[in-house]
C-alpha cells in the first residue's frame, strides 16, 4: 500500500516549457493527499529556490539531490562536501576558470557567469545569483556543487575529487555530491523521520539524478520526457510533464 510519495521539480512536476505545474498534476496532488498519503519533494533545487511550485506543499522536503533535508519542525538531515574536495576545485578554477554554483546551507554564490551558466538559468528559471570569489567556499560548508561544463570536461574535473561523486540532468552542467550522497540516500532520512517503509514508496523523476530515487522506492515512475537510462530504471513510464504524466500515473495505479 501507497503511503508516500516523492516528486522530482523540473520535469516532472514542473513543465520544462511552462515553468509551472500543470493543473493536471494540481488536482492530481489534492487528491492524493485527501486520501492520507504524505507528498515529499525530491529536487536536487536549493530549498531557496523552490521558487516554480507555486501554492503547492509538502510533508517534507529532500533538497540538494540528498544533501539537505527539511520539514516545518526543522532539518532532518544534512550533508556537505569535503573540504579537501572543495579545495580542489577552488584550485582548478585558478587556471581552468568555468562558471561554477557553490551551494551553502543558507546562500548560493558563483564564481563568474558565462553564456554556458546563462542558459542554465534560463532552462530552469533561477534568479542570477551573487558572484564571489570561488575562494569564499574555502571557510564554508558546501552541500553541492554546480559546474557548468560538459561532459568531457566534468570528467577529468571529477578525476580530482576524490570523495565526491556527479550527476547530471542536463548536458548544460553537472550536479556535485558528497561519495555517498544521493536522493536516495536523502529519501531514507525522511523515512526514518516519519516512520515510514521503503516498500510503502512512489516516486516520480526524470534525470539521471533520479535513477537511484527510482530504483529504490516500491514503485518508480519515470517520465515519458526522460532519457532512455531513466525509463530502464523505473518500474512504470507515464507521458510527459506537459501530457498530465503525474495524474495518468496516479490514475494508472488507482491513487486517484
Amino acid at each position: 500500500m501507497i503511503k508516500a510519495i516523492f516528486f522530482d521539480i523540473d520535469g516532472t512536476l514542473v513543465s520544462f516549457r511552462t515553468h509551472r505545474v500543470p493543473q493536471s498534476a494540481l488536482d492530481a496532488l489534492e487528491a492524493v493527499r485527501r486520501r492520507g498519503i504524505r507528498l515529499f519533494i525530491a529536487t536536487g533545487r536549493h530549498y531557496s529556490d523552490l521558487n516554480n511550485i507555486g501554492s503547492l506543499t509538502f510533508d517534507a522536503y529532500v533538497t540538494l539531490n540528498g544533501q539537505y533535508c527539511y520539514d516545518d519542525r526543522g532539518v532532518i538531515y544534512k550533508n556537505c562536501i569535503r573540504k579537501k574536495d572543495i579545495a580542489a576545485v577552488v584550485s582548478r578554477l585558478e587556471s581552468d576558470p568555468f562558471a561554477c554554483m557553490f551551494i551553502e546551507e543558507h546562500r548560493m554564490y558563483m564564481n563568474r557567469m558565462d553564456e554556458r551558466a546563462r542558459e542554465a538559468q534560463r532552462l530552469i528559471n533561477f534568479p542570477d545569483p551573487d558572484i564571489r570569489p570561488a575562494r569564499t567556499a574555502l571557510d564554508a560548508d558546501i552541500y553541492q556543487l554546480m559546474p557548468f561544463v560538459g561532459q568531457e570536461h566534468g570528467e577529468a574535473l571529477m578525476r580530482e575529487l576524490h570523495h565526491s561523486r556527479s550527476t547530471r540532468w542536463n548536458p548544460i552542467f553537472m550536479d556535485v555530491v558528497p561519495e555517498g550522497g544521493s536522493k536516495r540516500v536523502g529519501i531514507e532520512a525522511v523515512l526514518r523521520a516519519y516512520g515510514l517503509d521503503r516498500n510503502e514508496t512512489m516516486a516520480f523523476g526524470d534525470g539521471q539524478n533520479d535513477i537511484e530515487m527510482l530504483r529504490h522506492a516500491a514503485v518508480g515512475v519515470a517520465m515519458g520526457n526522460a532519457a532512455e537510462e531513466v525509463r530502464r530504471a523505473a518500474d512504470y513510464v507515464t507521458a510527459s510533464v506537459d501530457d498530465d504524466g503525474v495524474a495518468l500515473a496516479l490514475r494508472h495505479f488507482g491513487l486517484i
